[in-house]
């Protein structure tokens, strides 16, 4: 089955392009509306940026997805030569119904995020809204049914349709808030979302047996959107991502559970990001703090107290991060999968402590969202 590199071109081409020409514009909004992230607070940026980054996130993803339903063929191609390239294949007829979900459920946390960045919602409102954009994925299908046992190579049962929703509901809820408390640097949030991006695609559309040609097209769409919104983000920023960073974390966590990715892959690429969510929240709940509350405790706040750039920062997460991706890609054994993310985490917890001495205590709690 020959991949449409064409479409894939296409796609990756149309949603770069779009955040591209959207980003200034959003940034022009973002100024003549306030929405301005003032200096102060945990992000140490020295003047004031806008933090529309949801509009060109949304209208490049959302816009490109949309075109790409163009070229899909329901069964095997028409076409041959070069005109196949451009084909893709769709074999299950419920891919419509998922897409349908992530676009939904993503346009919900879109709307509900504008409204937080105008208005600075409580953030009960918003975990309320990150668990109704998950109850709209769950209803179009998108669903966390079964595991793959790294010891066993097999898969297990279908789950419990109670666990199957808890599942489900507790992932992207860890994937928008990863996402959103990761975006502490210029141009880390978006640059690591489109590494994890690539990873997604790689696996759907060359190493899957057979490939998910129509399925990989969609974090093609999300790679192009956030790679041509990162110029703009990356330091020093000129735009922040805003409530785009919920509105990543959930088309991720969505496309990580119908991309066909194994959740050995996903974590690995995400794992560092992970671990410090982890961290922050066992340090917070022993300090006796609401871990929902932040302060400068994460990983990124601690490498800036150190005297790193946000260049610097976003550079090492960059490397880190693919990396450890590629090893997802390289190792087929799920128990070497597994052996790695052992090794990350030790990597990771020694990193942690060793900061913990050599920065000072968190300070400048606020509301985390």
């Amino acid at each position: 089955m020959t991949a449409p590199l064409g479409a894939y071109a296409l796609i990756f081409g149309l949603a770069f392009g779009l955040a591209l020409i959207v980003t200034p514009l959003a940034i022009r909004l973002g100024n003549q509306q306030g929405l301005i992230a003032e200096p102060g607070g945990r992000r140490k940026h020295g003047r004031p940026v806008v933090q529309t980054g949801a509009i060109p996130i949304y209208v490049a993803f959302v816009g490109s997805v949309l075109v790409s339903q163009l070229l899909v063929v329901n069964g095997p191609a028409s076409s041959e030569g070069f005109a196949s390239w451009f084909q893709v294949m769709r074999f299950d007829p419920k891919e419509v119904i998922r897409l349908s979900g992530l676009l939904l459920g993503g346009t919900v946390i879109f709307v509900i995020g504008l409204i937080d960045d105008r208005y600075e919602l409580p953030p009960v409102t918003l975990y309320v809204s990150q668990i109704f954009a998950g109850a709209i994925a769950i209803a179009f299908l998108i669903i966390i049914e079964s595991i793959n046992n790294p010891l066993t190579g097999l898969q297990t049962d279908r789950f419990p349709y109670i666990v199957t929703v808890t599942a489900t509901l507790f992932w992207l809820g860890l994937m928008i808030n990863t996402v959103n408390w990761l975006d502490g640097a210029d141009g880390l949030a978006t640059g690591v979302t489109a590494i994890a991006c690539l990873i997604l695609f790689i696996h759907a559309a060359f190493q899957l047996n057979p490939p998910q040609h129509s399925v990989a097209i969609l974090p093609v769409a999300l790679l192009g959107a956030t790679l041509g919104f990162l110029p703009f983000n990356f330091a020093p920023a000129r735009i922040f991502l805003g409530s785009g960073a919920h509105l990543l974390g959930f088309f991720l966590g969505v496309l990580s559970i119908i991309g066909g990715a194994k959740m050995a892959s996903i974590l690995l690429v995400m794992g560092l990001p992970l671990l410090d969510v982890a961290w922050q929240i066992v340090r917070r709940l022993s300090e006796g703090k609401n871990p929902a509350f932040g302060d400068r405790g994460h990983l990124h706040f601690r490498l800036e107290e150190l005297g790193l750039s946000h260049q610097q920062i976003a550079w090492g997460y960059y490397v880190f991060c693919a990396s450890f991706g590629a090893l997802a890609l390289l190792i087929p054994s799920r128990l070497y999968k597994l052996i790695a993310l052992g090794v990350m985490a030790l990597i990771a917890l020694i990193g942690f402590l060793w900061l913990a001495r050599q920065t000072p205590q968190p300070y400048e709690e606020g509301d985390e969202h």
